[in-house]
């Protein structure tokens, strides 16, 4: 059966496909209103949250095997128009940054000192490897640095770091579990939750993306 890591906006729409409903039927038979449906087809990159991942898990769960096989080969035919595309043209080193928040604090991770660009202390980050999209690589890097489980709640933007030059986009992620660990000791020293107000005393202010620090202050 196919498995999904993240469901999205789009991969929603292809469960509805699959299901051979109509929006307003495939709303009843989720149990949510018209208009989540209608979002999901209007924002196809959208993530939804954790307990509607759980609800769209469950729905393709339960589906009869013919619908199971229609889905998997909606994803893969999905998978590989977007390779396809990818391939006619050389790939960015892109990386997934996440800020994760708990109550009033932010989870951040301490590289080890021979990092090249010279920052120590940083918000959990991983490559993006191609075909993967930017929010599962934002929860897979993230549980595998720190073993911190979370949910992407909303995009923050994304740059070319002023630093090292690297394509960053950005997501402000909710704990959902686990405890904070180092789980990454070869490129980590460290892992640890600080308050929102004291970021700054580990990044530099300048050298933290605005829209962090504006969604860190939203949020206390």
């Amino acid at each position: 059966m196919e498995v999904i890591d993240v469901w999205t906006g789009h991969r929603a729409c292809m469960l509805q496909s699959a299901l051979r409903l109509t929006r307003e039927a495939f709303a009843a038979r989720m149990g949510i209103s018209t208009r989540t449906v209608a979002t999901w087809h209007s924002d196809p990159d959208m993530v939804p949250r954790a307990e509607m991942q759980q609800l769209l898990d469950t729905v393709l769960e339960s589906a009869p095997t013919t619908v199971r096989q229609r889905f998997a080969l909606l994803v893969a035919s999905a998978s590989s128009e977007n390779t396809d595309a990818s391939a006619a043209q050389p790939q960015t080193l892109r990386v997934a940054i996440a800020v994760v928040v708990r109550d009033e604090e932010v989870l951040l991770v301490c590289r080890r000192g021979d990092d090249a660009s010279g920052i120590t202390w940083q918000f959990p980050a991983g490559v993006i490897k191609p075909g993967v999209r930017p929010e599962a690589a934002t929860l897979r890097e993230t549980l595998n640095e720190t073993g911190v489980h979370c949910s992407v709640r909303r995009s923050l933007g994304e740059r070319v770091h002023p630093v090292t030059g690297v394509h960053c986009l950005y997501f402000l992620c909710e704990y959902l579990a686990g405890e904070a660990t180092n789980s990454d000791v070869i490129e980590n020293v460290d892992v640890t939750w600080v308050p929102k107000n004291a970021v700054s005393r580990f990044i530099r202010t300048d050298m933290i993306y605005p829209p962090i620090l504006a969604a860190l202050e939203e949020d206390a």
